[in-house]
């Protein structure tokens, strides 16, 4: 009876936790201060401003700020107001549920002002818009598994070894099959895969390394709740997954930083980033012992009893 009720309660726990952290992100997105830029003359400026909502963070700026603002994704939008004419320029680079927003509000503001609306901008294809997530999913889930395979078959040695060896298989299956999907990237984007592999491989290895299989726990969880999250700008989610899940995970750096070097953006922060969770899996590496099964002799009790003429497992070797 207790067996029961305890698999039961923690069946219906871990239930309510992962529909916390995954489908509570999307149940839960709504547009708050979402940065956009106008660029139009004085009078029609006055009306923009006062379009200005808490869903929305308008600056009317001139056109070489509001470009600069659009080519740094300051801003996800700039709508440019011409006698006769409105402009809505977006950037490939900014996340696609950035610029879906922008697109739509922009919209609405030149067709208040009863103006006819063209986009000036680069249409991703939808292999290109799901690349960035997916890349980044898919170099995790490789290592993820490639980790839990060496405790499974209880390899003891060149941990490290196997670690980076995945890092580099998986980033060439994955750029190959993002290639096979009409997506290619250049040597620097292709440098920067292998970097995320690489220290993702190395941070998985460390985990199993001292949790052994119990490292499953995290890193799956990771991977569940990590592509809901990082699949949203910051602007459309609830403040609690922004501070708690959004801030940190390393999806969200892997993919900005892959989607801005697929329109030759630059990256900076995400080589700090990736750099840091490769050290931190090498210390993990070399420091202390691995992980120890639950029985230090290793020897699994069948739970034959004596009454049926059998011994019962020892915990000695025989020689």
């Amino acid at each position: 009876m207790r067996t029961a009720l305890v698999t039961a309660v923690a069946g219906a726990a871990v239930a309510f936790l992962l529909g916390l952290l995954t489908f509570g992100v999307q149940a839960t997105v709504h547009p708050h201060d979402v940065p956009l830029a106008v660029v139009a003359p004085p009078p029609i400026a006055e009306k923009v401003r006062s379009a200005d909502s808490a869903e929305v963070d308008i600056r009317v700026v001139s056109a070489d700020e509001a470009r600069n603002l659009l080519a740094d994704k300051e801003v996800y939008g700039v709508l440019e107001i011409a006698p006769g004419q409105a402009t809505i320029r977006l950037n490939p680079a900014v996340n696609p549920s950035g610029t879906q927003v922008a697109q739509q509000v922009l919209t609405g503001v030149a067709q208040g002002a009863g103006l006819p609306v063209r986009i000036d901008a680069q249409a991703p294809t939808a292999a290109e818009r799901t690349a960035p997530l997916a890349a980044s999913a898919l170099l995790w889930v490789g290592g993820m598994i490639a980790g839990l395979l060496f405790v499974v078959l209880k390899g003891s040695r060149l941990r490290w070894l196997s670690a980076l060896t995945t890092a580099v298989l998986v980033t060439g299956s994955t750029a190959g099959l993002l290639a096979w999907w009409g997506v290619t990237f250049d040597a620097e984007a292709l440098t920067f895969l292998l970097a995320v592999a690489v220290s993702f491989a190395l941070l998985q290895a460390g985990l199993f390394k001292h949790l052994g299989i119990r490292a499953m726990g995290i890193l799956g969880l990771l991977y569940l709740m990590a592509p809901a999250v990082a699949g949203q700008v910051p602007e459309l989610l609830n403040p609690a997954y922004k501070a708690v899940l959004w801030s940190w995970t390393p999806f969200r750096f892997s993919a900005e930083g892959l989607r801005s070097l697929m329109y030759d953006g630059s990256v900076s922060t995400e080589w700090w980033v990736f750099g840091g969770l490769a050290l931190v899996g090498l210390v993990l590496l070399l420091a202390g012992k691995k992980a120890q099964p639950d029985r230090a002799d290793g020897v699994v009790d069948v739970g034959v009893d004596e009454t049926d003429g059998l011994p019962r497992a020892e915990h000695q070797h025989t020689a």
